[in-house]
């Protein structure tokens, strides 16, 4: 069912030229009093809207590819993913080791899907810094669905095009999207949902669609899943009155239906609850909700506090800025009509900055990636809005032209010290991420370990995900050749293959991951205890060792 109803405008869409119904009753006074009328805006048929789009999108594309391999420093959570996605390309199951519940599958699945032609041309090139070029193609259909959504919610075409910008440009969002995370996936259908829960049509069938993709979001990335209640609200404002029972019926039977598809897999599969020689759901969500807090965010010596220094490193003005439109917006929420048309996203921001600021919460670096899009929107939604109280038009009637040039150069003067402040920190931030190879001492040690051990083609090593598929790739067998140093404690289906402990080990490549986490894994702990370096590459904290183990039957104690 559809509406051609109108709907009351954005105080902020001034540009967007709306039309002007006259009020019943034809006296000047009256005029003041009409009603200005929502403009349908059709994305694919305004040229304009594509020209700008295409133009900014080619620029964050240009930004964000630019030495796309080189920084930031490979992690270990990418080279997860990219090795559980190619386990399922090699048809070897869910992932390289045994799949335990720690995030739902779908999140590698679709970067399986991505990689895949690249990696069934050229199989030696499925590493992490090659493949994150995959992600150019999330960040490009994420930002051209922001600008989308920034139109459907109103916003005129300049203040969609800034927060395309704030979305793509910002050094925070080149450096995070850039990585091979289920975030960036989650995102791009949670903006999806988004689109079709504002749809101008108002089918049935959109926000049918809008509890779909928001379901996948949530099996991409289940923290997604506190993004829901904004999502709702932004389908309450913008379904119509008459099929609005139906609408959000129908968008929740979806999500619920599509997600409950997951625990049923699991119990299908006799992993559903916990049990003797199986792994469970239940055992994973309870480590995801039993992980140990990092601390309150605002606390200087929690690591919460690092996460968030970390993020304002890059960017100060997305973050912050956004935060503080999306808590000006909900305080005005009922006179201003743009809080009103922003109100899914600021709830967003919202609930996303609270649940960073739970003192138990664990707070992981790429947290902020489910928020970014929407500290985009309702940071341009609240220039948008500034701005046009500013100017309101050109001229207001009988007002003196020198009224008229106080007002434009008071936008003006504004607009020159917003550039002012954001330039030059957004040129360095990004000059980093386009010139600094961080990943040169990653790239040594797979070339060293490819061409040094080669008359040894049964060594077992341990190294951190981030290079174990180099290593898959030069021929060490995976799992027992090359081995994730977590596995080498954590999972019986290796430590049975290792009666020995760290004495059935030859090398470890000790990344700055290794050395970091070594702490709580006893046989990585006496593994790096009992080597001797071979090889060193890169220097200080992020150098990365090759380290050779010594003969256990002379090493004494092995803690």
């Amino acid at each position: 069912m559809t509406s051609t109803l109108p709907a009351v405008a954005s105080d902020a869409a001034a540009a967007a030229a709306p039309v002007q119904l006259p009020s019943t009753q034809a006296s000047p006074s009256s005029d003041k009093r009409s009603l200005t009328v929502r403009p349908v805006v059709r994305f694919r048929g305004s040229p304009p809207d594509l020209i700008l789009c295409a133009v900014l999108l080619a620029a964050i594309l240009l930004v964000q590819g630019w030495n796309i391999a080189g920084y930031p420093a490979l992690s270990d959570d990418e080279g997860t993913y990219l090795a559980q996605a190619w386990a399922v390309q090699q048809g070897d199951g869910l992932a390289h080791y045994t799949y335990w519940y720690d995030h739902p599958p779908l999140g590698w699945i679709q970067i399986a899907l991505l990689t895949w032609i690249p990696a069934a041309i050229a199989p030696d090139s499925m590493d992490v810094g090659t493949m994150r070029l995959a992600m150019l193609l999330v960040s490009a259909v994420s930002a051209v669905l922001l600008y989308v959504l920034a139109r459907r919610l109103w916003l005129p075409r300049w203040a969609a095009g800034l927060a395309m910008v704030l979305f793509g440009l910002s050094p925070l969002a080149v450096v995070l999207q850039r990585e091979i995370f289920l975030d960036n996936l989650a995102v791009l259908w949670m903006l999806l949902a988004f689109c079709l829960a504002a749809s101008p049509s108002r089918h049935l069938w959109h926000h049918f669609g809008a509890g779909m993709a928001a379901a996948v979001g949530v099996l991409t990335k289940e923290t997604m899943l506190v993004v829901l209640p904004a999502l709702l609200v932004t389908m309450w404002r913008y379904s119509h009155r008459d099929t609005r029972k139906f609408a959000i019926t129908g968008a929740v039977t979806a999500c619920a239906l599509i997600g409950l598809g997951y625990p049923l897999y699991a119990l299908l599969k006799g992993e559903l609850l916990p049990g003797a020689g199986h792994v469970s759901l239940w055992d994973g969500i309870t480590f995801q909700m039993g992980r140990p807090g990092s601390g309150f965010i605002l606390d200087t010596g929690s690591g919460s506090y690092g996460v968030l220094q970390s993020w304002l490193y890059y960017d100060r003005v997305l973050p912050i800025g956004g935060l503080a439109a999306a808590l000006l917006l909900l305080l005005v929420l009922r006179w201003s009509v743009t809080a009103r048309a922003l109100a899914g996203p600021a709830l967003a921001v919202a609930i996303l900055a609270l649940v960073a600021m739970r003192p138990s919460g664990y707070l992981p670096a790429m947290y902020v990636i489910q928020a970014l899009p929407f500290l985009a929107l309702v940071l341009a939604g609240a220039v948008a809005s500034v701005a046009h109280a500013v100017l309101r038009r050109f001229r207001e009637p009988g007002e003196p032209v020198l009224f008229t040039g106080v007002r434009w150069a008071v936008a003006l003067a504004l607009a020159a010290s917003a550039v002012g402040y954001v330039a030059p920190r957004w040129y360095d931030g990004n000059r980093i991420a386009a010139t600094v190879d961080a990943n040169g001492p990653y790239r040594a040690a797979a070339a060293w370990m490819a061409t040094e051990v080669k008359d040894r083609p049964d060594a077992r090593v341990l190294v951190d995900d981030a290079l174990w598929l180099d290593l898959v790739h030069a021929g060490y067998e995976p799992g027992l050749g090359a081995i994730w140093f977590y596995k080498a404690d954590l999972d019986p289906a290796v430590t049975r293959t290792m009666p020995r402990g760290w004495r059935d080990l030859d090398y470890v490549v000790a990344s700055p991951t290794v050395r970091r986490d070594a702490t709580d894994l006893p046989t990585v702990k006496a593994a790096l205890r009992h080597s001797e370096k071979v090889a060193e590459f890169g220097e200080g904290a992020d150098r990365v060792e090759i380290r050779r183990v010594r003969d256990g039957s002379s090493a004494g104690d092995d803690r």
